[in-house]
C-alpha cells in the first residue's frame, strides 16, 4: 500500500487547534508563513512517502545486526537517513542560533509524524534527537552547545537518552552507573544500560549519549543523580569524531515490534576509558532529564497518532478493495466490498475519530512548547498560561494518544479479519509497533499518576480549572457538557482524597478529561469544517460528529471508577490473586 501524506489534515488542524497562525505574528516565528507551512508539509510528505515509507518492511522483517564493529542498519537506511540530513528536515524546530530554522515545534511535530507514519521504527531516530537538543539548550554550557548543537539540529549526530538499568526500570532512583572524577573538569563513565533506542548505529558521524550517573558521596535516591555527555567519539582539536569513547554495544534486543530501531544494552568503561561532561549542576540530573523526558512524552504521543493513521491508511483501503458478501437487507444479493457492512463501517468511522482525536490532543500540547516560551512582544502571563497549560496536556497526550494509536492498529487488523493476522498483509506491524508506546517514556500509569499528583494541584488548582473553563466556554453538546462537568467533579473530589484513592482512580479520571478535550477540539473542527463543502468538509464533518455522539458519551461511564475508592482494588489479598 503506498502512503499517502496526510498534508490536508495536519494543515486543518495546524489552523484550527494549534492555531499557528497566531505563532507567525509573533516576532519569534515570523518566518512561518502559509507558504511555507505549506511547503514545509507537502515536502516532508513527498520525501517520506519516497524514501522512508518503502523502507518499513524491510527494517521490520531485517532489522538491525548487532556486530562487534557495532549494529549496522538495514539496506537502505544509511543512505535514506543521509537523505534526511542532507533535506534538512532536522532543522524544522531547532534554534537558528545553531543551524536550524527556529520554525515553531508544533510545525516540527508534523513533520516528524509525517516520517513516523511512513516508517515509526525509523523515525525514533530523530525523535531521540529532538530531547537530546532540549537537554542542551536549557542546561548544557555555551561550549557544550557550540561544539555539539548545530551537529545534533542537523541530525549529522544523532542523541540518546541513557536512564534505565537492569534494576532500575521506572525507579530511577535506583540507577548505580558511576561517575567519577578525572581530575581535569571531566568525568570516567563506568556502568550498564538498557533498553537504549538508537544506542548504536551505522548512520551517523557521531551519537551523543546523555547519561545518568552518580558522583561520589552523592545522596541515595533521585537527589544524588547527575547528568552526563558521553559522546561515542571524543571530539577533536577541530571539534570532530576522534577518539573511540569506550562506549559498547553488549547486545541489541529481540523484540515484538519497531523492528527497525536497534535498541541497545550499552557498557560504559570497560576499559575505565570512557569520558563524559556534567551538563548542568552536580546532583541535577532529575531536572535535565525531565527537560529531556517531557519533550519525549509529547512525541510519544506523536507515535501513537502515526501508528493510528498508518492503520487506519491500510484498513481503509483494504475495505475498499475486499469484495465479501451482500449487504444485509438489500434485495440485491451481489457481493460488495466490505466497507458497505455496517460493523466494518463502525469500525472504521472509530479509527478515523480515533486518529483525528489523537492529532488534536498532541498538536495542542505541541502547540504550548511554542506559546509557552516568552516572545518579545508578549506579556509573561501568557507565557505562564501557556506552561501551565502544557503541565496539564503532557500526560493527557502521552498517555492518550498511545492508548488510542494501540485501539486503532488492534481495529485495523479486525477489519482486515484473518488476513490482518498473517504478517505479508501488514497490519500486524501497526499492532507489535504500537504496543510498547504506553511503556516507555513513563507508563500510562505513571502519566496518571502525574495527572493526579502533580498536575490537579498545580498553581494551587488554577490550571485545571482554567482547562475546565475553557472547554465549557465552547463546548455545545449536550454529553460533552456533562463530561466536562464530570470531570470537575471527579477532580475536585480527587484533590482533597487520599493517595491510595487518588492512585486508584488515576487511570479512568485520565481517560475523562482526555476525551473530553479531544470532544472539544473535535467538535471545533466540525464547526469549523462545516463552512464547506468539499470532500475534505464532509469527512470532518462527519468523523467530528461521530466522536462527539458515540466517543464522548462512553466517557460519562468511567465517572464511577475516577471517582470510586482504593478499597476494592485491595479487597483481594496477593496471594489470592493467583487462586
Amino acid at each position: 500500500m503506498p502512503f499517502t501524506p496526510a498534508v490536508r489534515e495536519q494543515r486543518f488542524v495546524l489552523d484550527t487547534v494549534a492555531r499557528i497562525a497566531d505563532l507567525a505574528a509573533t516576532e519569534r516565528f515570523e518566518a512561518a508563513t502559509p507558504d511555507l507551512i505549506d511547503a514545509v508539509l507537502e515536502g516532508v510528505g513527498q520525501f517520506a512517502a519516497g524514501e522512508w515509507a518503502p523502507l518499513a518492511r524491510e527494517g521490520d522483517t531485517n532489522g538491525p545486526k548487532w556486530t562487534e564493529q557495532g549494529v549496522k542498519m538495514p539496506a537502505g537506511y544509511r543512505r535514506a537517513y543521509r537523505d534526511y540530513v542532507e533535506g534538512g528536515w532536522g532543522t524544522i524546530g531547532a534554534p537558528a542560533d545553531f543551524g536550524g530554522q527556529g520554525l515553531p515545534f508544533v510545525l516540527a511535530s508534523a513533520v516528524l509524524e509525517t516520517l513516523g507514519t511512513a516508517n515509526m521504527g525509523f523515525a525514533l531516530a530523530p525523535t531521540l534527537t529532538v530531547g537530546a537538543i532540549e537537554a542542551l539548550l536549557h542546561h548544557g554550557t555555551p561550549e557544550q552547545q557550540a561544539a555539539y548543537l548545530p551537529h545534533l539540529a542537523t541530525g549529522e549526530w544523532t542523541g540518546t537518552m541513557n536512564l534505565t538499568e537492569p534494576q532500575a526500570g521506572s525507579d530511577v532512583g535506583a540507577l548505580k552507573t558511576r561517575a567519577e572524577p578525572a581530575g581535569d573538569g571531566t568525568y570516567r563513565i563506568s556502568g550498564t544500560k538498557i533498553f537504549i533506542s538508537f544506542g548504536d548505529h551505522d548512520m551517523a558521524d557521531n551519537i551523543v549519549h546523555l547519561v545518568l550517573a552518580r558522583t561520589p558521596d552523592a545522596p541515595a535516591g533521585t537527589r544524588g543523580i547527575s547528568l552526563f555527555l558521553v559522546p561515542k567519539y571524543r571530539l577533536d582539536g577541530e571539534g570532530k569524531p576522534g577518539q573511540f569513547n569506550d562506549v559498547r554495544v553488549v547486545s541489541i534486543e529481540h523484540k515484538m515490534g519497531l523492528h527497525a530501531s536497534p535498541t541497545c544494552v550499552l557498557s560504559f568503561g570497560d576499559n575505565n576509558d570512557c569520558i563524559g561532561e556534567l551538563i548542568g549542576p552536580e546532583h541535577g540530573g532529575m531536572r535535565a532529564m525531565f527537560t529531556m523526558m517531557n519533550n519525549a512524552r509529547l512525541n510519544v504521543g506523536l507515535q501513537g497518532v502515526q501508528v493510528a493513521e498508518a492503520a487506519t491508511q491500510k484498513a481503509v483501503e483494504f475495505a475498499r478493495e475486499r469484495i465479501q458478501s451482500a449487504r444485509a437487507g438489500s434485495a440485491d444479493r451481489t457481493p460488495v466490498a466490505i466497507i458497505e457492512h455496517p460493523d466494518v463501517r463502525r469500525m472504521l468511522m472509530r479509527m478515523k475519530a480515533q486518529t483525528q482525536a489523537a492529532r488534536a490532543l498532541v498538536y495542542l500540547a505541541a502547540s504550548m512548547v511554542d506559546r509557552a516560551d516568552s516572545d518579545p512582544g508578549s506579556s509573561p502571563g501568557q507565557a505562564e498560561a501557556a506552561k501551565d497549560r502544557l503541565e496539564i496536556l503532557t500526560p493527557l497526550a502521552k498517555a492518550h494518544a498511545t492508548d488510542l494509536g494501540n485501539e486503532v492498529a488492534s481495529l485495523g487488523i479486525q477489519v482486515h479479519g484473518g488476513m490482518g493476522y498473517i504478517e505479508e498483509t501488514g497490519a500486524a506491524q501497526f499492532f507489535r509497533d504500537a504496543r510498547i508506546t504506553p511503556i516507555y517514556e513513563g507508563t500510562n500509569g505513571i502519566q496518571a499518576a502525574d495527572l493526579v499528583g502533580r498536575k490537579l494541584g498545580l498553581s494551587n488548582g488554577a490550571a485545571f480549572a482554567t482547562l475546565i473553563a475553557d472547554l465549557r466556554v465552547e463546548a455545545e453538546d449536550p454529553a460533552l457538557r456533562a463530561l466536562i462537568d464530570a470531570c470537575d467533579e471527579a477532580g475536585r473530589r480527587l484533590s482533597t482524597a487520599d493517595a491510595d484513592d487518588r492512585l486508584a482512580a488515576s487511570y479512568p479520571f485520565l481517560t475523562m478529561v482526555s476525551v473530553a478535550v479531544c470532544g472539544w477540539l473535535m467538535e471545533r473542527q466540525g464547526r469549523i469544517a462545516a463552512e464547506g463543502n468539499d470532500d475534505f468538509s464532509r469527512m470532518k464533518r462527519a468523523v467530528a460528529a461521530f466522536y462527539v455522539e458515540q466517543v464522548v458519551p462512553e466517557a460519562l461511564g468511567l465517572h464511577a471508577a475516577a471517582t470510586a475508592p482504593a478499597a476494592s482494588l485491595y479487597a483481594l489479598p496477593a496471594e489470592l490473586f493467583a487462586a
